[in-house]
């Protein structure tokens, strides 16, 4: 009849088992061959997920670089250029998206109505007598729109090329040409009577968040992407 050996024994023989660093290396390097046989694990969503990652790190990136104009415009020069008579203006490039001064009378006929959301009053877009490629925006109190609105003669305003808008000034000219006014050309500028540096610095706000956005997705995906295997032999 056999006796089983003593308790002490057996444990003792365990500790020596799992002091022995050979036969843990052995046990491990052999996990180790086991995990790395399995099959790869199956993800249905991971290249959905991977496309809605690139697509919105891709928006957020266009979005950014096309708010470029309204930050350089934030940042830049406080005190408005002097052009004097509107009538007689032939912008060139180095007005492009500056603080300006001017003076002149805007047409009557040739002029539309244009409303921003959440925005109470309106605003309207004229063409500047005896000048067709020059317009001014003028911002319109509410419930004075109407045909006895009698428009500024004085603006001071941002000064931009219809050639190089951004996306808040996209549309205009569809919204000209759709209205019966005419075509609107590539030298044509646009005075937005009203709109100073100071008013807009939450573009620095919207461009940093939209720059944090597309940095999260793309660490986003590098990190999906990584192999399985190199994380698991690390852990």
């Amino acid at each position: 009849m056999l006796r089983e050996p003593p308790a002490w024994r057996v444990v003792d023989q365990q500790a020596r088992m799992s002091s022995d660093p050979t036969q843990t290396s052995a046990d491990e390097s052999q996990t180790d061959r086991d995990l790395t046989d399995l099959p790869e694990p199956r993800r249905p969503w991971r290249r959905l997920t991977f496309a809605v990652m690139a697509l919105c790190a891709a928006c957020a990136l266009a979005l950014s670089v096309n708010l470029v104009p309204e930050l350089v415009f934030a940042l830049g020069d406080r005190n408005p250029v002097e052009l004097g008579a509107l009538e007689q203006l032939k912008p060139g490039r180095d007005h492009h998206n500056r603080l300006v001064h001017a003076e002149g009378s805007l047409s009557v006929d040739r002029a539309l109505r244009l409303r921003r959301p959440l925005e109470s009053d309106s605003y309207r877009l004229a063409q500047v007598e005896k000048n067709p490629n020059l317009w001014v925006q003028v911002r319109v109190p509410e419930n004075e729109e109407g045909p006895h609105f009698v428009p500024p003669s004085s603006f001071v305003g941002r000064l931009i090329s219809v050639s190089d808008v951004s996306v808040r000034q996209q549309g205009l000219r569809e919204a000209i040409d759709g209205a019966g006014l005419g075509p609107m050309g590539d030298d044509a500028w646009i005075l937005i009577d009203g709109e100073a540096p100071t008013g807009l610095r939450w573009v620095l706000g919207i461009v940093a968040l939209l720059l944090a956005f597309a940095a999260f997705n793309v660490v986003g995906i590098l990190r999906l992407a990584r192999p399985i295997r190199s994380r698991v032999a690390r852990g």
